[in-house]
């Protein structure tokens, strides 16, 4: 079982948090998630559902998440010393690339980025804009020569998608790979392509 910090920020793109979080428990990892208020408008607005009502969803299915508030900065993901294998901040806002880009450890979201950066440990960030400006780029690519990942959610036109699941499934068995985590999503070119 790996311990996995899920960061949800403001950006579009909640059903792939929450496809993500649900898989994550369906394979027994534990979740710890902190969503930013942004986020939690954005996650009302797209999946039209509180995020009380997501989180008790989640907490019906697994006993293994464990929900921190973004300002909450004592609370255990703020600190090195709570081991982790990974934090994914799913979507990532602009905002929330450049904050962790320039060190900025203003909420917990960010505090815990840091901590991820400072522990050399797997920091995943799946940013959602389009266009991509000279400042977001640059953020992007500062974060990736410090390790980071960078994981645009991009669809693979070549699995043949046929639904928008489909595309999001893509997307969320790629994230699950790089963490690797073995799951339903994943497919090898050559093996299940169709």
């Amino acid at each position: 079982m790996k311990k996995i910090i899920v960061a949800i920020t403001g950006a579009s793109g909640s059903i792939l948090a929450h496809r993500f979080i649900e898989t994550l428990l369906s394979l027994g990892h534990e979740v710890h998630l902190v969503v930013s208020q942004t986020g939690e408008a954005v996650c009302a607005y797209e999946l039209e559902l509180s995020m009380n009502q997501i989180v008790s969803g989640y907490q019906a299915s697994s006993g293994h998440i464990f929900v921190h508030n973004n300002t909450d900065l004592f609370a255990p993901i703020s600190s090195g010393s709570f081991k982790t294998d990974a934090m994914v901040i799913i979507p990532c806002s602009m905002g929330t690339v450049s904050k962790v880009a320039q060190g900025g450890s203003d909420s917990l979201i960010t505090r815990a980025a840091d901590v991820m950066l400072k522990e050399n440990r797997r920091l995943i960030l799946i940013p959602r804009e389009s266009p991509l400006s000279s400042i977001h780029l640059r953020n992007m690519l500062r974060l990736s020569n410090m390790g980071v990942t960078i994981m645009p959610p991009m669809p693979s036109f070549y699995n043949k998608p046929k639904t928008l699941e489909d595309t999001i499934n893509d997307s969320i068995g790629r994230i699950l790979d790089s963490l690797e985590i073995e799951n339903p999503y994943s497919k090898v070119w050559g093996v299940t392509h169709a």
